[in-house]
């Protein structure tokens, strides 16, 4: 299982009035870490996009354990938890710079076709990315 890396500074314009991260801002943090983790396996979310198919998300799961405050940076840790063909589950965690996990959580996405929003088979769309995911996935 192969686990990507992406680091974030926290800015000030993503805290809240009690100085500290807001909530709706980890999701775009699981973006990068994802966007990272695409990047990290040899692929572009843009080429799937310039294919004719777009990845939405269909479920997205965060648990709160400490939080970020302006100035800290954050270590986004993000893996393929589980892939099907049809859909994707990324498993992300989040950890400060002393290491302590703060957020963790998942998305599931599928694949669909842009225009008709109807889901695609991956495997037969993408194969050469589908056989990494599979080569990568936690769950096998």
């Amino acid at each position: 299982m192969f686990i990507s890396e992406a680091q974030v500074e926290v800015r000030y314009a993503e805290t809240d009035a009690m100085q500290v991260v807001y909530h709706g801002q980890y999701v775009v943090w699981f973006e990068i870490g994802r966007t990272q983790l695409i990047k990290d396996l040899g692929f572009h979310y843009a080429d799937m996009e310039r294919a004719g198919f777009v990845s939405p998300v269909t479920d997205i799961q965060l648990s709160y354990k400490r939080p970020f405050r302006y100035g800290e940076r954050a270590l986004v840790r993000t893996w393929i938890q589980s892939h099907t063909g049809i859909r994707t589950t990324y498993g992300y965690e989040i950890v400060n710079e002393a290491g302590d996990v703060c957020v963790t959580g998942s998305s599931v996405h599928t694949v669909v076709d842009k225009e008709t929003f109807r889901p695609i088979k991956f495997k037969k769309a993408f194969p050469e990315w589908h056989e990494v995911y599979e080569k990568e996935k936690k769950e096998k």
